[in-house]
């Protein structure tokens, strides 16, 4: 065997594997982004760039009639605070975390949704009538887990569309 060719293979393969390590921003991160799919979001610019931005937070009406609501939790508060839906409609919630595991629940119903941070958690509810619905994290997440709440207003059908945008996230509005 010839351990000069052995050497020289072998500082090659070396050769090749340090460049692309050294390179993490330029090829690692495209390529997990790729792989990880359109569920992924990063929890360090979420609320600067993307659909969590603050202005896309909150509610809005689809063109099928369906509601979308997008919501950010973190420790230990839910945003927007407050949201308002019709009743009887379709609801896609889009939510993720910018920090830790959160569980969020509606109390007096069955819905529940699990929230990582770095992904979009998905799921489609349905409020079929009228009413205050408290909203809870049901994952520990911190020393002010037990203040982790806030609210949704189901509101008849025919009052939602006359709700300017600004006031589907303000409860206080109602």
């Amino acid at each position: 065997m010839n351990w000069r060719k052995l050497r020289i293979f072998l500082a090659t393969v070396l050769v090749l594997c340090v460049i692309p390590a050294t390179r993490y921003y330029q090829i690692d991160v495209p390529v997990l982004r790729y792989l990880r799919g359109s569920s992924h979001v990063d929890r360090l610019s979420l609320h600067l760039s993307g659909e969590f931005v603050e202005n896309n937070l909150g509610t809005q009406q689809n063109a099928d009639g369906s509601v979308t609501v997008r919501m950010i939790a973190q420790q230990y508060l839910f945003v927007p605070h407050c949201i308002l839906l019709p009743a009887g409609v379709t609801v896609h919630l889009r939510i993720t975390s910018a920090d830790a595991v959160h569980s969020l629940t509606f109390e007096g119903t069955e819905h529940a949704v699990k929230v990582l941070p770095d992904t979009i958690s998905r799921a489609e509810l349905l409020f079929s009538r009228p009413g205050q619905y408290k909203t809870v994290c049901r994952e520990f997440c911190g020393a002010g887990h037990y203040a982790m709440r806030s609210e949704l207003k189901v509101v008849p059908r025919d009052q939602f569309p006359a709700l300017r945008p600004e006031e589907r996230g303000n409860c206080a509005a109602q």
